[in-house]
């Protein structure tokens, strides 16, 4: 049975998909687990950053993303085959990692997103706006072992989709005012969401992104993270800290041929940060 991780930050812009994507890519070589990551955000950040945009792009129009699953249920049809829609191997590194699939996203989410809390419970019931993802990828989980689900800066129906299949979720955050302000805001509406839909799901824990040493604002935020989470107020947060670095960018040039991740992502600290980052997350898992 596969552990289910969703991602989320109420900010954009924090390192939240470039941290997921990496995860992932660690996770499937350096670890050797098999791994799929789901996009579910419309930016479709994660996706560009693991396969080619002409693949995303005719997976798109043949309805073998994200968007064809949602439609379906707003237009009461069933073209989307989950089977068809995964791509395998994903990633630009050795030409793709034999261990890591992908379930794309799209664009077009953007346009249907509203639309999606008028779904019908179906004639018996038994279907919600929230559980349209599970149904769809039920058939599939058995064939992995680590899930990572990459949701929207937000709390609606699309990332309660992946809240709702989650064992644990992870907050990313820069260690600044604007970044960290929505972490009350996704403890509280997750608990609730907790215990109404009676799943079980748990914090993971707050990863520190995009961390600036010689910024003392960063250095009191983290400081303060770490107290409240000792104060029982948070939930833990990671010992690995993620730094801000160029080469943490330029490592979702997907186009870029690379043969190990130590090419992908530097020789150096990045590498290092993100296996720590990986084991770290297989120690609480």
């Amino acid at each position: 049975m596969a552990t289910i991780i969703s991602t989320i930050n109420l900010k954009g812009g924090v390192g939240k998909t470039q941290m997921t994507v990496a995860l992932a890519e660690f996770l499937a070589l350096e670890h050797n687990k098999k791994v799929l990551l789901i996009d579910l955000d419309p930016q479709t950040n994660a996706t560009v950053s693991l396969i080619e945009d002409t693949l995303w792009l005719a997976k798109d129009q043949k309805g073998e993303t994200l968007l064809q699953l949602f439609k379906d249920k707003i237009d009461r049809k069933s073209r989307f085959n989950i089977k068809k829609a995964i791509v395998r191997g994903a990633s630009n590194v050795g030409g793709g990692i034999r261990n890591l699939d992908l379930l794309p996203s799209s664009l077009g989410l953007i346009e249907i997103q509203d639309s999606l809390p008028l779904i019908s419970a179906g004639r018996f019931y038994v279907t919600s706006p929230v559980t349209i993802l599970k149904e769809a990828i039920s058939s599939v989980l058995d064939n992995y072992e680590i899930v990572l689900i990459d949701c929207p800066p937000n709390l609606g129906i699309i990332t309660l989709n992946g809240i709702y299949i989650s064992h644990y979720y992870l907050i990313p955050s820069i260690p600044d005012i604007l970044s960290t302000y929505g972490i009350p805001q996704i403890l509280n509406r997750i608990n609730n969401f907790k215990r109404e839909t009676k799943i079980g799901i748990e914090p993971l824990g707050i990863v520190i992104s995009m961390y600036r040493a010689q910024s003392r604002l960063h250095d009191s935020v983290s400081q303060d993270l770490r107290g409240k989470a000792s104060r029982g107020e948070y939930p833990r947060v990671f010992n690995t800290i993620v730094p801000l670095t160029v080469r943490s960018a330029e490592s979702a040039d997907v186009s870029a041929k690379v043969n190990t991740l130590k090419q992908k992502y530097g020789y150096g600290r990045v590498f290092e940060n993100y296996d720590e980052l990986a084991r770290e997350l297989l120690s609480y898992v």
